[in-house]
């Protein structure tokens, strides 16, 4: 795969990066993602992914730009309120790096239609914000054999976790809490999505290049207010619902 002259300048600081270099980039350049939430989330993690040269990106989102949206979401604009997400993102990403395709789908992601949506994807980043959503991403990634990025916001505290296989996202959270919270209803601090979504950008980028320790079975929480963050290792269930049957043929990540 041959970069432009072009390409070769814009990637410049990549290219010089040992952990990355011309391999690396050239695994960017093949790499098909997709991206569940075109928000808070999805917003910083797809403009730093097109910025990093990730050849396809697929945005997924039914929603469509809200006033309340741009305190987090920047890569909106105010007179682009009542706009479809995926098609004002993708106008974005597209004028940003022009060498990356990107697919807009305004469309909800659900356990029916989930393997349809990700089909072709070599990475998934979920950055929804409701747990129905984010347990079909699961399903999905794991009858698929996908890896997730996964990241989460609200008030002051974030977290990222990457899965692979076993342990699964349903590990981590058997079940719908009952107390679940939403941004709209408890807030969040605006730049936090950016924290955030940064993070899940940098995650992908690991994962695809090979580069570095990834978040593999483990999750990230990030504490805005006290600037602090702490790395916990997620335990693999043998009884999970999703990744359960898969300890019979492959050990747990370690």
């Amino acid at each position: 795969m041959q970069f432009s002259e072009a390409e070769v300048e814009r990637y410049a600081r990549h290219l010089v990066l040992r952990e990355v270099g011309g391999p690396g980039q050239q695994k960017l350049k093949a790499a098909r993602v997709a991206i569940i939430g075109a928000g808070g989330l999805g917003a910083p993690a797809s403009l730093y992914l097109a910025a990093a040269g990730v050849g396809q990106i697929t945005l997924i989102d039914p929603d469509v730009a809200d006033l309340s949206n741009l305190q987090r979401q920047v890569i909106f604009r105010s007179d682009e309120v009542g706009t479809p997400k995926v098609e004002a993102a993708a106008a974005k990403l597209a004028a940003l790096n022009p060498h990356v395709a990107v697919r807009p789908l305004q469309t909800a992601l659900t356990a029916a239609n989930a393997a349809d949506l990700l089909d072709g994807a070599d990475l998934v980043l979920d950055g929804t914000d409701d747990f129905a959503t984010r347990f079909a991403v699961n399903a999905a990634c794991v009858a698929h054999g996908k890896t997730l990025v996964s990241g989460a916001i609200g008030r002051w505290t974030g977290q990222v976790g990457v899965f692979s296989g076993q342990p699964c996202y349903r590990c981590l959270v058997p079940e719908i809490p009952p107390d679940a919270e939403t941004c709209s209803a408890v807030g969040v601090v605006g730049a936090l999505a950016g924290v955030i979504g940064s993070m899940m950008a940098l995650e992908a980028v690991k994962v695809i290049t090979g580069a570095g320790e990834p978040l593999a079975g483990r999750l990230l929480i990030y504490d805005g207010l006290a600037a602090e963050t702490r790395t916990v290792k997620v335990g693999a269930d043998p009884a999970c619902p999703v990744c359960g049957s898969l300890a019979e043929v492959r050990p747990p990540q370690r």
